[in-house]
Parts: structure tokens; C-alpha cells; sequence
């Protein structure tokens, strides 16, 4: 109650004015609507993205059933702030457990406590924040809870559903499926006892992913694709669960059972390779060279935290380490029946840690593996403070303040010696613009289609009746490739392209970081011509609707006739 009540104090202007925190938050708000107002549960299709044909999410159904539950009874504001709050106290239910099975009672007050103070997993909980990943780290920390029970049918079973629901929210989870997978291994192989922990994991992961597939997919049909949970990607979990459940079965010990276990995850991935060989490349590969350069290289959240500011990266990383440090402290000073346990609870931090280095906001699934190392850390700090040594109780202190407050070192420096760099990029809930009202402008406008930059769709889509080209989402990458490319090319060339989706409409928030990146590579293409305030001969200006930093043309008549693609 009091991380809930600090979480709405401080964002409480956001909440208010309605700002949400991501163009993905946005879209997430969208396809609630679109289910409440009747779409399919089984229809995840953006109609009014690249109409007529629409474009398919790779979201889940199973983040939209929170929301409905919310949303039906109590209303869609309640929802934003209620959904990710629950979501933090289901994670806290069972970061909190875990603390009370391993350390006792004294440290689970801590560990909670930890879930709200490290900056990766905050950023995933606070209100407003409807995406997936809060819900992914609580897979994360069901699975973990499990795998610290005492039984192995029962905590095989959890943790393979577990991960199983984290899977059919987003597929990023695969490399942390996969360590599971590991430690339970290595479990087989120190013990052969133990075996039925592997197995029943990855029965339970199978069968869980065929049950949520069917349950979020319907009876099909069903296409392909790598970005989600599809029938390739299941005959290889279901290869993979056969080969373990065969050698649980027949007893085998070492390296017969490491043969029986690669010999079937090597057949599930021939299999995945002959169904859907473009599924055994890195996820983005292909993309087309244009929505690289342009749109995911810019994504900072999906880069690797290499590529993001030190201060930003730094403050990320070190309540991480001190939680691994703690960690291995605790596997020094337990007994020999516990070494094993905090030994497998260090390996999936450094794993969760390690694919949060390609992907930053992967942190947040290490910060929930590092909470209760943390709180067992805090819990020494803290009572280090009644020694009567004066040194002493002022490192703990500094050490207290770097575990709750990493950035703490970061903001007064920046008050002491203010940095001498360009402003950081505009974000969309920042923006001058007031995003989501001059959007609901554009509803006084007859419906049609809103030919505009990619953060910029999510706001219009919520605010509006009107369709939009492309948003911030990959599946759409071609509609993605001609936005970008009109706002960068020459008006006379960016003309041929809103032609060709029949745009009725053009809009454009200068101060965003997409619509400046445009303007400031190409200064004689559509983007920096709108931004100067130069005249189009094929856009009408729409004054009503225009703002210094909000602009809005209507597409003139002939603007929008060239033959459709």
C-alpha cells in the first residue's frame, strides 16, 4: 500500500491529464475498446491500421482480460490505474513468499519493498502502464516461486504454466523459458532423482502454450508468424517435452538423458525449421532497411542497454549487481541442503541480467530475480545502522541510498554541475502538442484516414474515429516503410505515396522525436517543409485544428487518386 500510494502520488499529474506513458499503452487501450465494442475474442486484427485490409497484432489476449474485468464493471480510468497496481501486488504476493521460504518471516517486508524501488521494474508497474511486461515479470516471479518448492510434480507443473502464460504474452520471454529449462537440468544431472522436475516443467510449458494458444487463438486459421506463439513454435515444445518425458520414464541416468533431451530439442527445432524456416533467424533480421534506420535502431527500450545513456544504464545495473553480490552472500552462508537453491537462484539472475543487456526493458525481469536477494540486503543495512561506529553507519547509508535511490549520485550531480549536452528527444507523453486532446480534435472531422507519423497513430486511433497508415508496430512494416518514407522524401515524391493509401488527412507533431529525426536528416523533405511552416501545394491547411506544434492538413481533392497498390 505505501510503493501503491508513493506510485499515484508521484504520478498523479500524468494519471489526471491522462498521459499515457507509451504510443503502446495507447494501443493496448485501443484494442480494449475494440473488444468491449464487440470485435472478436479471437480477432486481434487492427482494422483502422493500413485499412482496408488492417494489420494483425502480436499482442495476447490474455493482458486485455485484467482490463475487461476492470473496465466493464468500473470504467476504463479505473482500469489504467487499478490494472498495474494489481499487478504489482500480485507480484509482491509472490516475491513475498519466495523471501518468507528462503530467509523467514524478517525479510519479506524488504524484498516487497524492493519490487517498487528498482528503477527496470518500476517503469513496468506504475499506473497507466497497461502493456504486457508487468504481467511477464509475474510469470517470471510464479515460475521462480516454484522452483522453490519442495515437490517436483506440483512445482514442475507451476513453473511450466507459469512460463507458459509469460510465452503466450510475448515470445521475449523465450530466453528465460529456456534457463528454467536449464537449472531443472542441472538438477537431472547432479540428481537422476530428480528428473521429474525437468519433465513435469516442460509437459506443463507444452501444454500450457497449446491450451492459452487455443484459448487467445480460436480454432484457427492460423498463420505463422515468429513473433508469436504459433503451431511451429509448438511442435517444438512438444519434441521437446516428449524426448524429457521419455528418459523420465525410463530411468536414464548422465549423459544418456543429455542425449535423449538434445536429440528432441534438436528434432523440435528441424521441425520448427521445415514449418517455419524464417523462425530460426534473430527476430529482426529482415526488417526493411528503411524501418531499421528509421524506427527500431530508435526504439531504446528494445536496443541494448550499451546503447543507452551511461547515467540511464548505470542506474538500471546497480541495484542488479548489488542483488547478485547479495546473492552470492547468501549461497557463502547457507547451509549445504540451501547452497543449491540460491546457487540456481544466481544463475537465472545472471541469465534475466544477461537478456537485459540486449534488451533494457528485460532488466525488469532480472530486477524480480534480485528482489529478494535485495531485501535480504537492505535487511542488513538496515540494522548495520545500530553499530556504534560512526564510519560504519555512514556507509550503510551511502549503500542504502545506491539499493533504493541508484540515480540518487546522477540527480545531484546534475544540480551541482548542470550538463552541457543537447536536450534530451521529446517523448510523446511530454509533448507540447497535449497528444491525446488535439487528437480528440480530429473527431469533429467527417471519418477517414489520417496520414501520420508512427507514435503519433496509437493517440489518433484512441481519440478518434478515424484510421491511421501505420503505428509504432512491426507486422505493419511495409505501411511503416511509406510513412516513413513520405515525411522524408521531397513533398512532390511524399505526394504519390499518401496518394496511394488514400489518405483524407495529414497530421504532424513537430516537437516529437520521430518528426524531428525526419526533419533534421532530410531539410528538403515533407517533414522539415511542414515543420518550417512552408505551404504544399496538395495539403490544405486546417487552422481550426492547428496548433505551433500540432498541425493538420486536409489532403486536396486529386491529392488522393493515384491508382490504390
Amino acid at each position: 500500500m505505501l510503493v501503491c500510494l508513493v506510485l499515484l502520488l508521484t504520478g498523479w499529474p500524468r494519471i489526471v491529464a491522462g498521459q499515457l506513458p507509451d504510443p503502446d499503452d495507447a494501443l493496448r487501450l485501443v484494442q480494449l475498446r475494440d473488444l468491449i465494442a464487440g470485435q472478436s475474442w479471437f480477432d486481434l486484427t487492427q482494422h483502422r491500421i493500413d485499412p482496408p485490409q488492417g494489420t494483425p497484432m502480436h499482442w495476447s489476449r490474455l493482458v486485455d482480460l485484467p482490463l475487461l474485468l476492470v473496465a466493464v464493471p468500473f470504467g476504463e480510468q479505473a482500469a489504467l490505474v487499478i490494472v498495474p497496481l494489481l499487478t504489482l501486488g500480485v507480484l509482491m504476493w509472490a516475491v513475498g513468499t519466495l523471501a518468507a521460504r528462503r530467509l523467514g518471516r524478517d525479510c519479506v517486508l524488504y524484498a516487497c519493498l524492493m519490487c517498487g524501488f528498482v528503477p527496470a521494474l518500476v517503469a513496468q508497474i506504475q499506473p497507466l502502464r497497461i502493456d504486457h511486461h508487468g504481467w511477464q515479470a509475474v510469470c517470471v516471479a510464479a515460475a521462480l516461486l516454484a522452483l522453490s518448492g519442495r515437490y517436483a510434480r506440483p512445482g514442475g507443473v507451476c513453473a511450466g504454466l507459469a512460463i507458459a502464460a509469460g510465452l503466450t504474452i510475448s515470445v521475449e520471454l523465450l530466453p528465460l523459458a529456456a534457463a528454467f529449462a536449464a537449472v531443472l537440468a542441472w538438477r537431472w544431472w547432479r540428481d537422476p532423482r530428480t528428473a521429474s522436475w525437468l519433465a513435469s516443467y516442460l509437459q506443463a510449458l507444452a501444454g500450457g502454450l497449446i491450451g492459452l494458444f487455443v484459448l487467445t487463438r480460436g480454432a484457427g486459421p492460423w498463420t505463422p508468424w515468429c513473433d508469436a506463439i504459433s503451431p511451429p513454435q509448438l511442435a517444438f515444445f512438444v519434441c521437446a517435452a516428449i524426448g524429457a518425458t521419455v528418459a523420465e520414464r525410463l530411468r536414464l541416468r548422465s549423459l544418456q538423458a543429455g542425449a535423449m533431451l538434445g536429440g528432441s530439442g534438436a528434432l523440435g527445432l528441424l521441425l520448427l525449421g521445415q514449418l517455419s524456416p524464417q523462425c530460426l533467424t534473430l527476430p529482426f533480421a529482415g526488417l526493411d532497411p528503411l524501418v531499421r534506420e528509421y524506427w527500431y535502431v530508435h526504439i531504446s527500450e528494445g536496443q541494448p542497454l550499451w546503447h543507452q545513456p551511461w547515467d540511464r544504464a548505470l542506474t538500471a545495473v546497480v541495484p542488479l549487481l548489488a542483488g547478485l553480490m547479495a546473492c552470492y552472500r547468501l549461497w557463502q552462508r547457507a547451509p549445504a541442503d540451501e547452497r543449491v537453491g540460491w546457487a540456481e537462484h544466481g544463475v537465472l539472475l545472471i541469465a534475466a541480467m544477461i537478456l537485459g543487456l540486449m534488451v533494457s526493458r528485460s532488466l525488469a525481469f532480472a530486477a524480480v530475480i534480485a528482489a529478494v536477494p535485495l531485501g535480504w540486503l537492505l535487511a542488513r543495512l538496515l540494522r548495520s545502522l545500530n553499530q556504534p561506529a560512526v564510519s560504519g553507519k555512514v556507509l550503510a547509508l551511502v549503500a542504502i541510498l545506491l539499493v533504493l535511490v541508484p540515480s540518487a549520485p546522477f540527480l545531484l550531480a546534475a544540480q551541482v554541475m548542470p550538463a552541457a549536452r543537447a536536450p534530451a528527444p521529446v517523448k510523446l507523453a511530454n509533448s507540447a502538442c497535449d497528444v491525446r486532446a488535439r487528437a480528440a480534435s480530429l473527431s469533429e472531422l467527417p471519418q477517414g484516414v489520417v496520414f501520420a507519423p508512427l507514435d503519433l497513430g496509437p493517440a489518433i486511433l484512441l481519440e478518434s474515429g478515424h484510421a491511421v497508415i501505420a503505428t509504432s508496430h512491426h507486422r505493419a512494416e511495409a505501411a511503416m516503410a511509406d510513412v516513413i518514407g513520405a515525411f522524408i522524401a521531397p513533398p512532390e515524391q511524399a505526394r504519390t505515396i499518401v496518394a496511394r493509401h488514400g489518405a483524407d488527412y495529414l497530421a504532424v507533431c513537430t516537437d516529437l522525436a520521430e518528426a524531428q529525426l525526419y526533419a533534421s536528416r532530410h531539410p528538403d523533405g515533407l517533414a522539415a517543409i511542414l515543420a518550417s511552416g512552408q505551404t504544399v501545394p496538395w495539403l490544405e491547411p486546417l487552422p481550426a485544428f492547428t496548433t505551433a506544434e500540432f498541425k493538420v492538413y486536409r489532403v486536396k481533392p486529386g491529392g488522393n487518386a493515384a491508382p490504390p497498390r
